[in-house]
């Protein structure tokens, strides 16, 4: 018998609900505003709700970040009269099981019954039989939870994976602990660099060659396919991959057999294949940079992993983690933050994620040497000048991090350097979102910016900025 609950204002609806729950052996409550079902969330562990949209005291989707927060989240219906695409996105990205269209007949209503608990029984099967080795995947926000169901569940397959996601949030992170959780532990878990495949040597680098192939292959050697042999093969960036390498590796992916450069013979390679980007596939394929049938094989499981901004429930934890790593690196004792450290933190977008978070961490613990305390002051510079740009009020004053108001004076460099560091700063946040709204294409980014190619280039070079994940 499973716990099943119905979010409806209509109280004949609900009544309707409330039966068929009932004649198929479950216990039904009921709960007509977001406020009252909050409560029964509150104090009852349920298995399934059946969420209607339009509720008197708002949107039944506003439930969702909720119910994700409890201890074990029930699978959630989102019920609706008004079929609307874009709601139903916001349904599924928000953890839903399901988005339906009312009226429902009773068939309807047991059938997704069935298949919500079926789902629901072998998910937690699933959880309960991995102890999942996380290392370094820090935080536990209802954000984080559904990416960790993904990794046991996907831990536990064998199908392909793809993980998307912003530059620096963790996109090889997530696909080393699929393989470290997954049978093939034991075996290699190789990395295919796609954006620095040289395009004349992409045969011999993925395939490898056998002796005499070409000029200089004195010797036999491995590819990277067969090195990845009863492991896992990691697609890095598969979204720089040429159409024509898209096109042989696609029957490499079907056969799972290739052919070295120089030989005659075909080799096999059982390997798990897992791949990531920064960019939309999707439009890739309609543009006809990207090859639809391999997109397909691509994502049999699919991932999209959030960016800090999202995840700042999980901020803090990431940051104690990293400090004492960083400060065993230096043979620091671990130091202890300000008051307003955190909240300093907190107030920053973090553009380049995690991936951001660590080089400010780093450079903090370095700046602060034998300081037992992490100041604001000790953050890298243009995090400090965006901060305070962001917080100039029109009396001239500012806010610290914890929200105190400070004299615009305080600490205040030279005008000229002030307004350099600003330009540098605005500079590198501009190009940091040109290579993220672009979604890595260059030529779209030229066309935004209205820079030419080698002077992108060259900025992004300066600022250490890649197009690349």
């Amino acid at each position: 018998m499973a716990n099943i609950l119905v979010v409806e204002d209509d109280s004949f609806v609900c009544e309707s609900f409330l039966n068929i729950f009932r004649n198929f052996g479950h216990q039904g409550l009921s709960a007509g505003t977001k406020d009252q079902a909050l409560k029964v969330l509150s104090t009852t562990d349920l298995d399934l709700v059946f969420c209607d949209v339009r509720l008197p005291d708002g949107s039944g989707l506003e439930l969702l970040p909720e119910i994700q927060k409890t201890a074990n989240p029930p699978e959630v219906i989102v019920i609706t009269g008004f079929g609307d695409p874009d709601e139903a996105e916001l349904a599924i990205k928000g953890g839903a099981w399901d988005y339906v269209q009312k009226p429902l007949s009773v068939n309807e209503v047991r059938l997704a019954i069935e298949r919500a608990l079926q789902y629901r029984e072998k998910k937690q099967t699933s959880v309960r039989n991995l102890a999942l080795d996380r290392e370094e995947i820090i935080g536990n926000s209802a954000l984080l939870k559904p990416c960790l169901d993904f990794l046991a569940e996907a831990s536990g397959s064998e199908a392909n994976v793809l993980i998307s996601g912003e530059t620096g949030t963790g996109k090889e992170l997530f696909a080393r602990a699929i393989h470290r959780n997954s049978p093939r532990a034991a075996f290699n878990f190789v990395v295919v660099d796609c954006a620095a495949l040289p395009e004349t040597l992409v045969e011999s680098t993925l395939f490898g060659h056998v002796r005499g192939a070409f000029t200089g292959a004195d010797r036999a050697s491995d590819g990277l396919i067969k090195q990845a042999d009863r492991g896992t093969l990691f697609l890095d960036e598969v979204g720089e991959l040429s159409l024509s390498t898209q096109k042989t590796f696609l029957r490499v992916l079907q056969e799972k057999r290739f052919r070295p450069v120089g030989g005659s013979q075909e080799v096999g390679s059982d390997f798990r294949l897992i791949s990531a980007t920064n960019r939309d596939l999707g439009q890739m394929v309609k543009k006809g940079t990207f090859r639809e049938d391999l997109l397909f094989r691509l994502r049999t499981l699919s991932l999209e992993l959030p960016p800090l901004r999202q995840l700042k429930d999980d901020l803090k934890d990431l940051v104690i983690h990293y400090t004492a790593r960083f400060c065993d690196q230096y043979h620091l004792p671990m130091k202890g933050f300000s008051s307003d450290f955190i909240p300093t933190l907190l107030s920053y977008d973090w553009p380049g994620n995690v991936r951001e978070l660590l080089q400010a961490l780093e450079k903090a613990i370095v700046m602060a040497q034998d300081s037992p305390t992490l100041f604001p002051r000790h953050l890298p510079q243009h995090i400090r000048i965006h901060l305070v740009r962001n917080s100039v009020g029109r009396n001239g004053s500012r806010a610290d991090g914890s929200g105190n108001q400070l004299p615009a004076t305080e600490s205040l460099p030279t005008l000229a350097a002030f307004r350099e560091a600003g330009l540098r700063d605005l500079e590198k946040d501009y190009l940091i979102r040109l290579a993220r709204d672009s979604s890595g294409d260059v030529a779209r980014a030229c066309q935004v910016s209205g820079l030419s190619r080698s002077r992108l280039y060259a900025l992004m070079k300066k600022y250490k900025i890649s197009f690349a994940h």
